[in-house]
């Protein structure tokens, strides 16, 4: 996936937060926009903690909060003044020091800089539970992703309507997203088939996807993929809990079922 460039997003702007010490920026003036960045130069967890900074300057907005330091906001998340400044430093150097961060001006160049600014079609693979769940959920639309086309394997589920959607067969996987011009997929399907529904993504220019299923799928170095797996999550936590409160596993118990 081209990634695009940051120029003409981060402007100069004097109500900023100062640069991280290294930068070479003059803190006493406003600094000039970072035009050309080379690819690869901007770590991808930078990339990933961007989001994580919207959504909280989402908050202060909605809280009538128009100014907030680096020290603010990284108490909010639980990272450094100076990561919240370093990381943005990738993308413009900041001007004034001390006077803090506009929250509706730097929310704007962050949401450029993601492409949050405009709604995103996405494919939806696997229409089962999880996939019915994650077509009705509001939250996508609402940040601009919206599902426009699904697909599923199971020939019993192929031209069923969901809402104002139709349930397409797999083999039409690219005639559709071609015409539709759609480059992100969500993939919520079992484990077994889902390397081949991420190969049919793949051959069909997908270049975005995120998996639901339980199993780490490959894709080739120009697509960018993100695994969310509930199980790994819970399995993590488990390890911290006092295994003298918890009730032995029962492999018969199911959700909502009493001990």
């Amino acid at each position: 996936m081209q990634r695009r460039s940051p120029k003409r997003l981060l402007e100069t702007h004097t109500d900023t937060e100062q640069d991280p010490p290294g930068t070479g920026a003059d803190v006493s003036a406003p600094a000039g926009l970072r035009d050309q960045l080379g690819e690869g130069t901007i770590p991808d967890i930078v990339i990933r903690r961007l989001p994580i900074y919207a959504r909280s300057l989402q908050f202060l907005e909605h809280d009538g909060i128009e100014t907030v330091s680096s020290g603010e906001l990284g108490a909010r998340l639980g990272v450094s003044a100076a990561q919240i400044r370093r990381d943005l430093s990738y993308f413009g150097e900041f001007g004034k020091q001390g006077k803090g961060y506009n929250v509706a001006y730097l929310l704007g160049q962050i949401k450029g800089i993601l492409g949050l600014d405009r709604d995103w079609s996405m494919a939806l693979v696997g229409v089962g539970h999880l996939g019915r769940a994650l077509l009705h959920y509001d939250g996508l639309q609402e940040q601009g992703f919206c599902i426009q086309a699904l697909f599923d394997h199971n020939p019993e589920k192929v031209g069923e309507k969901i809402g104002d959607l139709v349930v397409h067969s797999m083999n039409d996987l690219p005639k559709v997203l071609a015409k539709q011009n759609i480059k992100m997929a969500i993939m919520a399907v079992p484990a077994k088939g889902a390397q081949e529904a991420t190969d049919a993504l793949v051959a069909a220019g997908t270049l975005a996807i995120l998996n639901y299923a339980p199993i780490i799928v490959r894709v080739p170095t120009h697509v960018k993929i993100r695994h969310i797996d509930p199980i790994i999550a819970l399995q993590s936590m488990t390890y911290y809990l006092d295994s003298d409160q918890v009730t032995p596993r029962n492999g018969s118990r199911r959700n909502g079922a009493k001990s």
